[in-house]
């Protein structure tokens, strides 16, 4: 018998939600398919997974006196949540804009009178790197606090200042490096129109295409590459030519797809075989059907929605009934989801996304892993996975999406440590 030595074993857990099954996107009844296990253990060996099921480790599997033991009675534990679309690294702040959105001005008007992407884009350029940096390693270490142990970080606030948007993306990279949660970069050049090229945005375009995506690419700066595609922004035209480029550059593409209007970013998601289209909210009946046909993982954003006072979410219920395979996200950025609350998040997906609890559960874990090309790694808890547990201190899966607001994590293991501990 060839034995294993357990470096942590969480025990007595009252339910423990394992997402078992295949490493790919879970789509249709296959996300109400959680794994749940009672009295539930987990035991790890350094940074992976060596057992997982219910009330006994097996003989094989030995508890030394280095061995760290958990007692999650009365606990609910879940793989590492993941955060899949944010915007982490940006200067200043927009606090200011609330006056504007309570007097009901859009979003895209703030944006073209100067304010919105374009007032954080100036912030950003004006901070330096460690300023960008402590400041996203204090939303990094808030996130990590609700439990999240992965997070997507798009650049994007230097548009055609291409020194602030390598800014960005260095940030992201060492950030990767030093924190114990896991950060995927995307580059989002394309995420507003600058104001210099406001009458010539295909010659920004362009620009994106023959110098930015190259350089980004061959200095490996960022595995996808987003566009921001909708109306006021970028056309489904420029969309479509700055995706293919990043493909034949062998950056994955993700979308902005249809947040405010129907403009054709979820067909194009489904054309281009985006890994993700994000936001969703104004997608067509064509466009979603194309996107189940095609895989295409849609990453709903509703307190997004929510921020911009509109009354209007993205149908969750249908893209499920499709065979689209959903996955939630917090949109963390200074302007429409100030919040790194992912827990806040899936109780929005309950309360306005009609979403149920283990349907929630598989778009902020396994859907959330695949979105990002991660399935095989994390996302669910199963032998031979990375490590990257939470503990909640709630009875039960309803119980963490029903009492909304407040952050529920007892524990959060990150690749076989202990990160966070709401016990210490």
């Amino acid at each position: 018998m060839q034995y294993k030595k357990a470096t942590i074993v969480i025990e007595n857990i009252s339910n423990l939600v394992t997402l078992k099954g295949p490493n790919r996107a879970r789509r249709s009844d296959e996300m109400s398919e959680v794994g749940l296990i009672k009295d539930g253990i987990v035991a790890v060996e350094d940074d992976k997974i060596i057992f997982v099921g219910q009330d006994h480790l097996p003989q094989n599997i030995r508890i030394t006196s280095e061995t760290i033991t958990i007692d999650a009675s009365n606990k609910l534990v879940t793989p590492g949540l993941i955060d899949s679309h944010t915007h982490l690294v940006y200067g200043g702040s927009r606090e200011h804009e609330i006056y504007n959105k309570l007097k009901g001005t859009k979003y895209l008007d703030i944006m073209q009178a100067g304010g919105g992407i374009y007032y954080t884009v100036e912030m950003t350029k004006k901070a330096s790197f460690k300023e960008l940096y402590k400041k996203a390693e204090r939303s990094l270490n808030r996130m990590m606090e609700f439990g999240v142990t992965t997070v997507e970080a798009k650049s994007g606030y230097g548009l055609d200042d291409f020194e602030t948007e390598l800014k960005q993306l260095k940030v992201i990279k060492e950030l990767n490096d030093n924190h114990p949660v896991d950060i995927v970069a995307t580059f989002l050049a394309a995420h507003a129109v600058p104001e210099r090229y406001k009458n010539n945005s295909d010659k920004f375009v362009e620009i994106i295409i023959n110098e930015m995506i190259p350089y980004v690419s061959e200095k490996g700066l960022a595995k996808f590459c987003d566009v921001f595609c909708e109306e006021g922004v970028f056309s489904v035209e420029q969309s479509r030519k700055i995706l293919t480029a990043a493909k034949d550059w062998g950056l994955i593409p993700k979308i902005h797809a249809d947040e405010l209007e129907p403009l054709g970013g979820a067909e194009l998601a489904a054309e281009i075989g985006c890994i993700s289209a994000d936001h969703l909210v104004g997608a067509s009946e064509k466009g979603l059907k194309m996107m189940a046909e095609k895989g295409v993982i849609a990453t709903l954003l509703p307190t997004t929605t929510f921020f911009l006072q509109s009354e209007k979410y993205a149908d969750a219920r249908k893209m499920i009934e499709y065979g689209i395979p959903v996955a939630l996200s917090t949109d963390y950025n200074p302007g429409s989801s100030p919040t790194e609350n992912l827990q806040l998040v899936m109780s929005f997906g309950v309360i306005k996304l009609k979403m149920s609890p283990q349907e929630i559960i598989s778009s902020v874990t396994i859907n959330a892993a695949a979105s990002l090309g991660l399935e095989n790694k994390i996302g669910s808890l199963e032998e031979g996975k990375n490590a990257d547990i939470v503990i909640f201190d709630v009875p039960n899966l309803e119980y963490l999406i029903y009492h909304f607001g407040v952050n529920h994590t007892d524990t959060v293991i990150k690749n076989g440590v202990v990160v966070y501990s709401n016990n210490q």
